[in-house]
């Protein structure tokens, strides 16, 4: 039995425990996945994650809103994901917890699947938390040039824009709270906010605002169809969903947990179907 989980708030609609199984079943290897809310256990996250780590458990995922806080619990081997300072998946081994970061990969392989090797142009990101990290250095990555961080605590827009200017000098980095402004002119519109999930409905940008936009992406994906994507697609932009960044972090993960082979397309296919 692979004992794996996901720590994170508002994820009883979360397709992680079906895309681990699923892999599991290709390989013929039992698998549990646990949804693990620290508020419904009665314990703050790091009581649940300390009792989680001495539990038998190989593995977890983290989600919104803990990536920034595990990534204080564990070993961070890749001097990327130190400097992105989020962590989405940690294994527990005999060395003790460490941490990756599969939301950085999960969404190179979203935008090329979609996108191929198109370039990225100005961004607009909306949000700064720990999916926003990630999403952040995977466009500096893919040689993006501009990037615009719309995020309320403007704090920690400017220290997430002073990191990617650190790691790429030549990479233009604005910062603002006013995401509508900052859309004026961007070619990619991206929400790493929890807006549009189950539970935080409504959108973080206006449609107006998409105007003259080419591509849209949204980190959620509960749903897949976020009043921001459908905005976006109005408006006549090319579509990324969160489902792709699902899809790609989780393959991602599931390799990390167990070093098992996984046929992607089958997976993608096999969460297609009805349970």
């Amino acid at each position: 039995m692979i004992k794996l989980g996901l720590i994170g708030d508002n994820i009883a609609k979360s397709q992680s425990p079906r895309l681990h199984r699923l892999a599991g079943l290709q390989n013929g290897a039992k698998v549990s996945y646990d949804r693990l809310v620290p508020a419904e256990s009665g314990k703050d996250f790091d009581m649940l994650f300390a009792e989680v780590a001495q539990g038998g458990f190989r593995g977890v995922n983290i989600t919104y809103p803990y990536k920034e806080r595990a990534a204080q619990k564990v070993q961070i081997d890749d001097p990327l994901v130190r400097a992105i300072g989020a962590v989405n998946t940690v294994i527990f081994d005999a060395g003790g917890p460490h941490g990756f970061n599969t939301d950085y990969s999960g969404f190179i392989a979203a935008y090329r699947h979609i996108r191929g090797n198109t370039a990225p142009g100005v961004a607009l990101m909306i949000g700064a938390g720990g999916v926003g990290k990630a999403v952040a250095y995977g466009l500096a990555a893919m040689g993006i040039t501009e990037i615009r961080i719309a995020e309320r605590d403007l704090p920690k827009a400017e220290a997430l824009a002073e990191a990617l200017r650190a790691a790429k000098p030549a990479l233009r980095v604005v910062t603002g709270p006013d995401a509508a402004a900052l859309a004026q002119g961007a070619e990619g519109l991206i929400n790493c906010t929890p807006v549009g999930m189950v539970g935080y409905g409504g959108t973080p940008l206006p449609r107006a605002s998409m105007t003259g936009a080419l591509w849209a992406f949204d980190a959620v994906y509960t749903p897949v169809d976020t009043q921001f994507l459908n905005d976006a697609a109005a408006q006549g932009l090319q579509i990324i969903s969160g489902y792709e960044l699902f899809i790609g972090q989780g393959v991602d993960a599931w390799r990390l947990f167990t070093d098992l082979p996984l046929n992607d397309d089958r997976l993608r296919a096999d969460l297609l179907q009805p349970e």
